[in-house]
């Protein structure tokens, strides 16, 4: 039994990870499937990951946002929230596996694609708050399933959409399993400081994560609010000391990575090769398109309904654009992405050229990335279970207890097909998301242009009505 289960889970991530030839490297379909939209609306919304981010920012400061409006969170923490799910740590290990695999010239299209990642994030959040539902006593539920259920029953299509929302977020389930995150989370910690008490690692993370799950979005929203500007600090703390240390030679890693991402002397097949490796990394670190973060910004106190996915497109610009960067430019100026050592390990040795003690600060950010990127998906877990089997509270608490007792287990399991099962279910949840996406593209773009006319922004769409599922 155990063999047919391994061989299906096997098949899956194979079909899920199908790589395709372009232009002489190997890529899987789903990066193209992710990165097609993210060019597709910059150009049809008219770049608006860069017009709109001086809305956003206004936007982010509360300007829409008051205590008697629909949500649960400030658009702050409704940001920090998302955050905590995507700057998480591929942020620390990605960046240093881009430079590894796909040369510096990877950085360099991290960084593009991270801008043109804003615009889907802007778009799917929009999206997302049009179709929330809002329940009498001032819940909201939303995400993508959400978007699915009602935006196809705007159109006529409830029973289709009822059951691909379904889908959403049945994969969502899957791609919300915590064993990953605390597996990953501990090996990353025992790497840097050779701690090796996984049980103890796993109890402690529990217990912290427990609080915040547990006492609801309330609490998460509170957290969230402090950890991730926390963890923010501590990491390019970090980065900043490298930067710092080699100050003189931050223009040639500069000129290093802008040149090798052209001149076809990068790692992994030449120019081209860079930008695959590049797109990739940034795909998987941003997330954008696949919805996740919908769910938490659908939660952000607002009646306008663009501005928090104005907000939203900040995220990928904080987490790819700045953070990713940033980190980028630390190892390339370290010189720790030559060699034999890969993944955390370059980071890791990025830090300790600055002192032998650096790297437990390196432990710390993974620890609060760690932590933060399961509370974040414990929220998100939780909405999706309650799509599929009801709001009650025996409902609620059975996820949450569950939740929080796969935390000391995951540390300590060899993981193996679990890996496989769980990403798979991640970027599957990419399908529907960036179905409905091409299905509501007028509506998106009616909203945000609407908003931007109604802030005097330049648009070039008339004013529209704003609706939200109640």
């Amino acid at each position: 039994m155990i063999e047919i289960l391994n061989g299906l889970i096997d098949r899956l991530s194979d079909l899920v990870f199908y790589k395709t030839n372009l232009f002489g490297i190997d890529i899987e379909l789903v990066v193209l499937w992710l990165a097609f939209p993210m060019m597709f609306f910059t150009v049809y919304l008219g770049f608006i990951n860069i017009r709109g981010m001086g809305a956003g920012f206004r936007a982010l400061r509360g300007k829409f946002s008051s205590p008697d409006q629909p949500g649960n969170m400030s658009p702050f923490a409704a940001l920090t929230t998302a955050l905590s799910g995507t700057v998480g740590l591929g942020n620390i290990a990605g960046v240093a596996i881009a430079l590894s695999t796909g040369g510096p010239g990877a950085a360099f299209w991290m960084f593009i694609i991270g801008w043109v990642a804003m615009t889907v994030k802007c778009a799917e959040v929009t999206l997302g708050l049009k179709y929330r539902e809002i329940q009498p006593n001032g819940d909201v539920r939303g995400g993508p399933m959400y978007t699915l259920k009602n935006g196809l029953a705007s159109k006529g299509f409830a029973k289709i959409g009822l059951v691909i929302g379904g889908i959403y977020a049945f994969l969502a389930l899957f791609g919300a399993i915590p064993l990953i995150q605390v597996n990953q989370s501990y090996a990353q910690v025992a790497d840097v400081t050779g701690f090796t008490y996984p049980l103890a690692y796993g109890i402690i993370m529990a217990a912290l994560v427990g609080l915040v799950v547990i006492n609801g979005v309330g609490w998460l929203a509170r957290v969230t609010a402090s950890v991730v500007p926390a963890m923010g600090l501590v990491y390019l703390g970090g980065v900043f000391a490298i930067l710092a240390m080699n100050f003189e030679q931050i223009p040639a890693a500069i000129a290093l990575i802008v040149s090798d991402a052209f001149t076809g002397e990068a790692a992994a097949g030449g120019a081209i090769g860079a930008f695959v490796v590049g797109m990739r990394r940034a795909v998987y670190s941003s997330e954008a398109g696949i919805g996740s973060a919908v769910i938490a910004h659908t939660q952000a106190r607002t009646d306008e309904l663009a501005s928090e996915g104005l907000v939203a497109l900040l995220e990928p610009f904080i987490d790819t654009v700045v953070i990713c960067s940033l980190g980028a430019i630390a190892m390339v100026v370290a010189g720790t992405y030559v060699g034999d050592v890969e993944g955390i390990e370059i980071t890791s040795a990025a830090f300790a050229t600055v002192a032998d003690w650096f790297p437990y600060l390196l432990a710390v950010a993974v620890f609060l990335f760690g932590f933060s990127t399961l509370c974040a998906w414990g929220f998100y877990g939780q909405q999706a279970w309650c799509y599929l089997f009801g709001h009650s509270k025996t409902a609620i608490w059975s996820y949450k207890f569950v939740y929080v007792i796969c935390l000391p287990i995951g540390a300590m399991l060899e993981l193996g097909q679990v890996i496989k099962l769980v990403d798979s279910a991640f970027f599957l949840m990419a399908i529907p998301n960036i179905i409905a996406l091409y299905v509501f593209a007028p509506e998106i773009k009616r909203e945000i242009f609407g908003y931007l006319d109604r802030q005097k922004l330049p648009s070039k769409e008339p004013n529209n009505e704003i609706s939200q599922t109640r």
